[in-house]
């Protein structure tokens, strides 16, 4: 019964610590979190690196925590809690008849993107992503949405380290990609041609929910010429009826889930 009790106690601990992120403090320094869990900072540095190791949170470059993806996927899990894979599926499937085109559903993962779903496309078309798979933001379309709509200090961290040239096209100078986010979030879209791999040209867009960026959704092609805007547009509205969907409290049929 006393290591019961001292379970539940380092539980409550944990979870107050977990409990210190919300809308308003997205990410926090580790004095930030002792103070508004009321627990010491050693105590608090230590039940963070457990947090950590286990993925509930993330330490920046800038040393401040983030809640880490493994709690968002158990957020799916949860009554009433809206699966964005589920939610999307159609509007991909809607997206690939319409285009032929190789289609994508992204989430950011740390400084990475994270594929959570593909419709294959253009057999033509070289592809290094597959569903679960994770490539860097900076060379895709749907990391450059991710990254241009991610908090300065994630921003930061990939614009502060050396940036992968994974193709002769690639944009690794800081300040190009930092003018490339700009135009991403004044055009609301991200292209890149060749930058992931040679013979794949891409475009990306933001998936939106009570004004956050939750997702991107993407294409991929072999050329962008004369098709960028009608496949933008067509990507646009998908993203819409994503974002409506989630926002309406979608639930799964229960015939899915089991």
């Amino acid at each position: 019964m006393q290591n019961s009790g001292v379970t539940a106690t380092v539980s409550a601990k944990l979870l107050s610590l977990l409990g210190t992120f919300d809308a308003r403090h997205r990410s926090q320094t580790l004095s930030g979190i002792a103070r508004r869990s009321g627990l010491p900072v050693s105590t608090t540095h230590r039940l963070l690196a457990e947090l950590q190791a286990w993925g509930a949170v993330r330490r920046l470059a800038s040393g401040e925590y983030v809640i880490g993806r493994r709690i968002w996927r158990l957020g799916l899990l949860a009554a009433g809690e809206v699966d964005l894979s589920r939610v999307a599926e159609p509007f991909l499937h809607d997206i690939h008849a319409a285009t032929r085109a190789v289609v994508h559903l992204a989430v950011r993962e740390g400084v990475e993107v994270l594929y959570l779903d593909r419709v294959s496309g253009h057999a033509s078309v070289p592809i290094v992503s597959t569903t679960g798979s994770r490539l860097p933001l900076h060379a895709t379309g749907v990391g450059k949405v991710l990254l241009a709509h991610a908090p300065a200090e994630v921003q930061e961290e990939v614009l502060g380290h050396q940036l992968t040239r994974c193709t002769p096209y690639t944009i690794v100078e800081p300040a190009r990609l930092r003018a490339q986010l700009h135009r991403v979030r004044r055009d609301g879209y991200a292209q890149t041609f060749e930058e992931m791999t040679l013979g794949a040209c891409s475009v990306g867009v933001p998936v939106e929910v009570d004004g956050a960026v939750v997702a991107a959704l993407g294409i991929v092609v072999p050329d962008l010429r004369n098709v960028r805007g009608r496949l933008v547009a067509a990507l646009q509205v998908a993203a819409r009826g994503i974002g409506r969907t989630m926002q309406s409290g979608f639930h799964p049929p229960e015939s899915l889930l089991g």
